[in-house]
C-alpha cells in the first residue's frame, strides 16, 4: 500500500509542477496529486487515514504536499509505522497539519504569517529568501485544483507534540 501513487528541488519537479498547473483545475486535489506521479507516499497515507473523500470534497483547501523524496528523508520505519492501523490518529494529525482551510495562493503569503491548519496547530510562513512552511521549502507553488491549491514542499512537517 505504501508504494501506491500520491506525493524536489530539481528541474524535473519544477517542470512537472508547471505541467500540472495547466490541467489541474478540472481535477480535485487528490486526482491532481495522483497525476503528478511524485506523491505516491502521500496518496497512500491519505488513503490509510481515510481522508480521500474529504480532500476530494468541495473545499477549498490549501495543501502543503511533501514529495516522495520528503517522506523518504524521514527516519527509517517512520512511514511504515504511521501507516499501521493502530497509528491512524497520529497519521491523521500529521496529514491534516499539511492542510489549511481556504485557497491560499503564493501571492497571499507574507513574511512571518501564521496559518491555522485543519489539525488545529499553526504553521509559520516565511517569504524572505524563498518561501518556507515551518522548515520546509516550497519548491513548486500554486498548483491549481478544482477544490483548492497545492504547494509542493521538500520536507514532511510535523505538528507540535
Amino acid at each position: 500500500m505504501i508504494r501506491r501513487t500520491f506525493m524536489m528541488l530539481s528541474t524535473v519537479a519544477l517542470a512537472s509542477g508547471f505541467a500540472l498547473s495547466a490541467q489541474a483545475e478540472t481535477k480535485d486535489i487528490v486526482d491532481t496529486a495522483v497525476g503528478a506521479g511524485s506523491f505516491g507516499t502521500l496518496v497512500a497515507a491519505v488513503e490509510a487515514a481515510g481522508l480521500v473523500e474529504t480532500l476530494k470534497g468541495e473545499g477549498p483547501f490549501t495543501v502543503f504536499a511533501p514529495t516522495d523524496d520528503a517522506f523518504a528523508a524521514l527516519p527509517a520505519g517512520t512511514v511504515d509505522d504511521l501507516l499501521k492501523p493502530e497509528n491512524k490518529d497520529k497519521l491523521v494529525a500529521v496529514l491534516t497539519y499539511h492542510v489549511v482551510p481556504g485557497k491560499v495562493m503564493s501571492g497571499d503569503l507574507s513574511n512571518g504569517m501564521m496559518a491555522t491548519t485543519v489539525q488545529g496547530s499553526d504553521v509559520t510562513i516565511m517569504t524572505e529568501g524563498g518561501v518556507k512552511v515551518n522548515e520546509a521549502n516550497v519548491i513548486t507553488a500554486d498548483v491549481a485544483a478544482s477544490n483548492g491549491v497545492i504547494h509542493v514542499i521538500d520536507q514532511v512537517i510535523l505538528p507540535p507534540m
